[in-house]
């Protein structure tokens, strides 16, 4: 009798620590972390060029966890976004942060480096591929009958698969749902991009991302970014989470 209640005490804290574990995944996965808070926030202002805000925001982005080699990937990434310009001051401008935070004795953590590439397709193969598992759709029908830009400049669309979604994405340094928060908050915070802004906040939502942490993601630009540009994203916003469901 006695070991018929023991098991089915223990049965009882097992379904417990099993529905609290549960639970606690459920509010992380409606909330973004502390680093992806700092990707956010460093990414909109690399974009914008507010390198004087970046600055603390890079170091709290070191403190938060976030590894020398994340940070430098996320500047890079941007690039595809914002320009070379504003990667390179944002390069610049974390390299003039290490240099301090080295004086001051933090010794940061580089973190892992890329990962070598040994596919030996194309890279418009390799690219071809990224885009269809980040969106979750083939891409043959939309080669075989291009629309839109890609029909007026199939050049531009060659390019987009060969660089932007093979030798960017391609590296492992950030996962697919971190390429595409940043990419997400650099659009939200340079402004005038709203059909960009509506396909990747669609590609955000196919990562392991949910329509709250989006909604989070364009509340931090309001804070500690751009309001401006952020009500301007709001309406962008509401039409990818209604057509959600």
């Amino acid at each position: 009798m006695l070991m018929k209640k023991l098991i089915v005490g223990l049965a009882i804290i097992a379904g417990f620590s099993v529905d609290s574990e549960a639970q606690d995944k459920k509010k992380t996965g409606d909330t973004l972390s502390v680093k992806q808070q700092k990707m956010i926030i460093i990414s909109a202002l690399t974009a914008r060029g507010e390198l004087e805000l970046l600055k603390p925001e890079l170091s709290a982005g070191l403190d938060a966890g976030l590894s020398v080699n994340e940070i430098k990937e996320v500047l890079v990434h941007l690039y595809a976004y914002c320009g070379f310009p504003r990667s390179l001051r944002g390069l610049q401008t974390f390299m003039a942060v290490l240099d301090q935070r080295k004086k001051n004795g933090i010794n940061d953590k580089m973190g892992k480096a890329a990962s070598a590439i040994n596919d030996k397709r194309s890279k418009y193969e390799r690219g071809k591929e990224i885009l269809g598992k980040l969106s979750g759709a083939p891409q043959e029908a939309n080669e075989a009958k291009p629309t839109g830009y890609a029909a007026f400049s199939p050049e531009i669309e060659i390019f987009l698969k060969e660089h932007l979604f093979a030798d960017i994405f391609e590296r492992d340094v950030l996962t697919y749902s971190e390429r595409e928060l940043v990419t997400v908050s650099v659009l939200v915070a340079i402004g005038g991009v709203e059909p960009m802004l509506k396909s990747h906040m669609g590609l955000f939502l196919k990562q392991d991302l949910s329509p709250a942490q989006l909604s989070e993601l364009v509340s931090i630009i309001d804070i500690h970014v751009s309001k401006k540009e952020a009500e301007a994203a709001r309406p962008v916003l509401t039409e990818v989470l209604k057509a959600q469901g």
